[in-house]
């Protein structure tokens, strides 16, 4: 081979991988929008629970605190469910999990029709559809995200999470339609039937766990030979843990699972008790589930321009800001009138509602990488849904005692407030790799990062 047939064939070897970053959308953005609508299902059908407690009062001849029961199993079997899906996902990969965990969901959703009390209830979505859909849960869809990108990857969660609150601002509606329209029975079949023959399909044919199994690397920079297909070289940061256990002994992760622990109380509690407490001040459910709606919508948008920010701001301030954004909603619940207050809180709380996911999931993955990103994510998210399980019981208790929930809605704020402050307090830019990294390469001190198990 001539000396210009060897420079051109380097000159093209390399531009290929700018080449393979402009021959289309990267494939990752198709993995988004196939969670997207995953988190739609789970997530939406999750927060419409709400929407039916009044009406199994009725129907069955219980108070609020015991429905209250059903939906607190239900928050507190998922955050079980959580590490064991997360650790599932960082040994097996998170492609099994989020298809077998919808497929068992959609078939409980629809079984959910069959139930005639409120021992039905506990079991069918206490255990199975709350066991299930921690694996459709961002502790599981956010590490797939977290995998595929590295410069967007607060961008990519922003979306995705986005899917929660469009399910929030489409399915609660629906659901207090269908509810009014056909019975709850008909709506709880709508919603199983869409996740079964929509959902099921969409994740099997489009997602993949990892990059890597389509020869492609995060954020779609060129392309792996074929001869190293399961190695992935990524930056780290000081934090960084090959073992999941070392990341216990640093603060960041108690600072991000208590202010998730916080998270969960004050959204579990919204989603069961929030058109409870618009009856209780004389608001129709269908205006209830509609400013629910409004909070989900607003919230979509909110997330959005969240998950831009966080790739250009420290993620902690954000992380701050939110909580205590959300503690004025919570405020406002308690201060204002319920016609004046519902809005209130729907606007306001649609600034903050899921925009904590995103933030949480990506300075965890900034912080101890995504090797067990599965397992620690898990493990936060297990502290929201305790969080959430213990609120919605003592909610349900407190309105069943004393008729009202501003006490309840008074010790959220105050949480929130709480969560807000230790969220500042995160030393991002000690820890988080995209202000400190530790060399890789032929670097002394590099590490080489094999994506085993993704």
């Amino acid at each position: 081979m001539s000396a210009d047939q060897s420079g051109s064939g380097k000159a093209a070897d390399s531009r290929e991988p700018e080449k393979a970053r402009h021959q289309g959308l990267y494939y990752g953005w198709y993995i988004v929008a196939a969670l997207f609508f995953a988190t739609f299902l789970a997530m939406g059908s999750r927060s419409g629970f709400g929407v039916f407690v009044k009406t199994w009062e009725l129907d069955w001849g219980v108070t609020t605190a015991t429905v209250s029961v059903a939906a607190a199993v239900g928050w507190l079997v998922n955050g079980i469910a959580q590490p064991i899906f997360g650790r599932m996902t960082d040994v097996y990969g998170g492609r099994r999990v989020v298809i077998l965990s919808l497929l068992v969901m959609s078939v409980a959703t629809v079984g959910i029709a069959t139930v005639s009390n409120i021992y039905g209830l506990i079991a069918l979505y206490g255990f199975v559809i709350s066991f299930a859909s921690g694996g459709v849960s961002p502790a599981i869809t956010g590490v797939i995200v977290a995998r595929w990108f590295e410069r967007n990857r607060g961008m990519a969660m922003a979306v995705l999470v986005a899917g929660g609150s469009v399910g929030g601002l489409v399915l609660v509606p629906f659901m207090s339609f269908a509810l009014v329209e056909f019975g709850w029975r008909t709506a709880w079949i709508i919603v199983g039937v869409l996740a079964f023959g929509l959902g099921v399909p969409m994740l099997f044919f489009i997602v993949r766990s990892k990059p890597e199994e389509m020869g492609m690397k995060p954020d779609g920079d060129g392309s792996h030979d074929s001869g190293d297909a399961e190695i992935t070289v990524r930056p780290v940061g000081p934090k960084y843990v090959e073992k999941w256990r070392d990341s216990f002994s640093s603060m960041p992760i108690w600072q991000l699972s208590f202010a998730y622990w916080v998270c969960g109380i004050t959204t579990a509690s919204i989603s069961v008790h929030f058109v409870r407490w618009a009856i209780s001040e004389d608001i129709s459910i269908g205006t209830a589930a509609l400013a629910f709606g409004v909070l989900s919508g607003i919230n979509a948008a909110g997330v959005l321009v969240i998950g831009l920010l966080s790739d250009r701001w420290q993620r902690k301030n954000l992380l701050g800001a939110v909580y205590l954004i959300r503690a004025v909603a919570f405020i406002s619940l308690i201060v204002l009138p319920g016609p004046s207050a519902i809005w209130a809180f729907a606007v306001v709380g649609g600034m903050s509602w899921l925009a904590t996911v995103p933030l949480t999931a990506s300075l965890t993955a900034d912080v101890y990488g995504v090797r067990n990103l599965g397992t620690l994510f898990g493990f936060a998210n297990m502290a929201h849904q305790l969080g959430g399980a213990a609120a919605v019981l003592l909610f349900g208790w407190a309105f069943t005692a004393w008729g009202s929930y501003d006490i309840p809605f008074a010790i959220g704020a105050v949480t929130l407030v709480a969560a807000g402050i230790v969220s500042l307090s995160i030393r991002e830019k000690k820890h988080s790799v995209r202000y400190v990294q530790v060399p890789v390469g032929g670097a002394p001190g590099a590490k080489l990062l094999k994506q085993d198990g993704d």
